[in-house]
This record gives C-alpha cells, sequence and structure tokens, in this order.
C-alpha cells in the first residue's frame, strides 16, 4: 500500500482541506495517510512551516497550492508506479519500503550524531591538540614511556622538528633557527652547539633538563609543531563558538578561505623549505620563519576552514535531521493505525 505523507500545520484551513480530500480519495486509491505536524519538531518547521500544506505520495511531492485533482493524479501515478516494481520483483524497491516503515539502529544514530556532531567535533579537536602538551608534562614527571608513546603516535601527523616546536619547563619557549633572526633569544644553533642539522635525528629529540644548554635546560617538546598547535587549536576554538550561536554562523565564502586562509599558510611554509637543503645556489632566498608567523597563519588558517566547513556539515546534518524526523513521525503514526 502506498504511503502518504501530509506535513501540516494545526488550525490552518488548507491543511484541513488537504487532509479532507486525501480521506475522501482512500477507497479510490487505497493508501496509508500519515499527517505530520510541522510545528511539533524543529527541522520540520523550518523545512515546511511557509509551504504547508505538502504532500509526499512515493516519490512525488506537492506543496501548497494544490487541488483535489492534483492529489487524484498524483495518488494514481504512485499507484501504477508501485503495482509496476512489485509486478517485475524490484527488491530495491521492496527494501526501501520496508525501511520506510521500521525505524533502525543505524536511523537512531544517525539522527544522534546529525544533533550531536558539532561537540564531537570540537572534543576530538581538543583532544588532539591537548594530548601533545601531555607529553612534556609526563616527560618531566619521569613517566618516558607514556610520554614517548604520545611522541610517536604524532610523529606521521607532525615533522616535530624541535627549532619550529614549543617546549615546556625550558629556559625558553621556543629554540628558533639563527636564520630566523630573532633577537634576545638563544639560537637552537647556539645551545646544541652544531650548525649542521640531521632531520632525522632532530625529530626524534624530545627535549631534556640536564644543564649545559646555554645559560639553561632545554624542557620538554610539544608533540606537535608550532603550527599545528595553532591550526587544531583554533579549529577547536571555532567548534566551540560555533556551538554557542547554536550552528547558525554563515558559511565563509570560498574565495575569502584562499585568500585569508590557504595563500597566507602557502606562502608562510612553503617558503622556509629551501632551508632545510644543504646545498643550494646563490640565487635561492633561504628564509625560515618565527614562532609569531607560524602561529598566525595557523590560526588564520585553521579558523577560516572551518568557518568555511562547519557550517557546510550543518547543512547537511540539517536535511538528517529533517528526513529522520520526518520519518519518526511517519512510523509512529503507521505503528498507532496499526
Amino acid at each position: 500500500m502506498i504511503i502518504v505523507t501530509l506535513y501540516v500545520k494545526k488550525n490552518h484551513a488548507a491543511s484541513k482541506q488537504a487532509e479532507q480530500d486525501l480521506k475522501s480519495l482512500e477507497t479510490s486509491y487505497p493508501h496509508q495517510l500519515a499527517v505530520v505536524d510541522v510545528e511539533a519538531a524543529p527541522e520540520l518547521s523550518v523545512a515546511f512551516l511557509a509551504q504547508v500544506p505538502v504532500a509526499q505520495i512515493g516519490p512525488y511531492r506537492l506543496q501548497a497550492p494544490f487541488s483535489r485533482q492534483e492529489l487524484q493524479v498524483a495518488l494514481g501515478a504512485a499507484r501504477d508506479r508501485n503495482d509496476h516494481l512489485n509486478r517485475v520483483g524490484d527488491e530495491k524497491h521492496a527494501n526501501r519500503v520496508e525501511r520506510g516503515r521500521n525505524i533502525s539502529g543505524a536511523d537512531r544514530f544517525s539522527w544522534w550524531l546529525s544533533r550531536w556532531y558539532m561537540v564531537v567535533i570540537a572534543f576530538v579537536l581538543i583532544l588532539y591538540v591537548g594530548l601533545p602538551f601531555l607529553a612534556p608534562v609526563l616527560s618531566r614527571a619521569g613517566a618516558t614511556g607514556a610520554a614517548n608513546v604520545i611522541y610517536k603516535v604524532y610523529s606521521p601527523l607532525c615533522h616535530q622538528l624541535p627549532f619550529r616546536s614549543w617546549f615546556l619547563y625550558g629556559s625558553q619557549a621556543f629554540y628558533p633557527r639563527e636564520l630566523a633572526g630573532i633577537p634576545g633569544v638563544a639560537s637552537y644553533e647556539e645551545i646544541t652547539g652544531s650548525q649542521v642539522l640531521n632531520l632525522t635525528e632532530e625529530r626524534k629529540f624530545t627535549g631534556s633538563e640536564e644543564p649545559g644548554f646555554g645559560a639553561g635546560s632545554f624542557g620538554y617538546k610539544v608533540a606537535l609543531c608550532q603550527r599545528d598547535v595553532a591550526i587544531y587549536g583554533s579549529m577547536a576554538l571555532f567548534a566551540l563558538i560555533f556551538i554557542a550561536s547554536g550552528r547558525k554562523i554563515k558559511p565563509l565564502r570560498w574565495y575569502l578561505w584562499l585568500l585569508f586562509g590557504l595563500i597566507p599558510i602557502g606562502i608562510d611554509g612553503f617558503s622556509q623549505l629551501p632551508s632545510l637543503i644543504a646545498q643550494l645556489p646563490d640565487w635561492m632566498i633561504i628564509r625560515e620563519s618565527t614562532p609569531v608567523l607560524r602561529t598566525v597563519t595557523g590560526t588564520l588558517f585553521g579558523i577560516m576552514t572551518s568557518w568555511y566547513l562547519f557550517p557546510m556539515i550543518e547543512e547537511s546534518m540539517r536535511e538528517t535531521r529533517k528526513m529522520l524526523a520526518g520519518k519518526f513521525a511517519i512510523v509512529s503514526q503507521i505503528r498507532q493505525a496499526g
């Protein structure tokens, strides 16, 4: 039997008339009518309130204004289509009909995720950017085994070069290369006493509290570089702001994301790559970024990317909530009628 879903609102003349018309056609065109009040769920209200009544008849949708004759045509077309698919034994159609009459575990999980996905994203981002700071805390506490697990887990995800990372419990919060030209700060080469970089070995260095490194000890390295801390930290912050706004922030234009998010981090990041190569021609411009630039460009990229992506994800999740809210109401009425 065809399922007809009629989206209405209370005390609405056109909605009442559509319901009466469908009931009067039930003998000629057998169908099971589910009347859904769109004001009962915010998702349905946003989707249908300005359009009611809306009649979903199989694959056909009518929205106000429509007549009894138009309902009759749609019912006839849906019945003929349903009869044909049943005659040819279309399994996909049969499965769709069966899914439409039942609430599955996947439906319940999708409903939960569509409502709480931003909390999940915020939690994952906070965890992702927070664990790297736990590594130096554990190292100082003597739990080097647990700290090394964090360093190893994040090693494929970040270069972890010490001269581009933050340090805790040391004489300085960062140790830039001489090439960065930051006055008043001991450079990485000055503290290590070496002018030659072995990137494989540098990545493995997690820090030390032993004396002898310039004015004091190195301290312990955060397991994410300065730029990644800024990227994921700002994304976590924007996720919290997006949640606080009720997920109502409009998506950023793509060209603004490109201009303020991607281009600055691209220029700052790629322009310092030649500085890691041992032999370069004299005409090549060699530079090293600074912690401030890495943080600024990383933060811009994180905020712009979040502003671009999170509202688009919300649009998709809103459609999921609308579809499932309608399905839950339909199935509830079918069960009550059956």
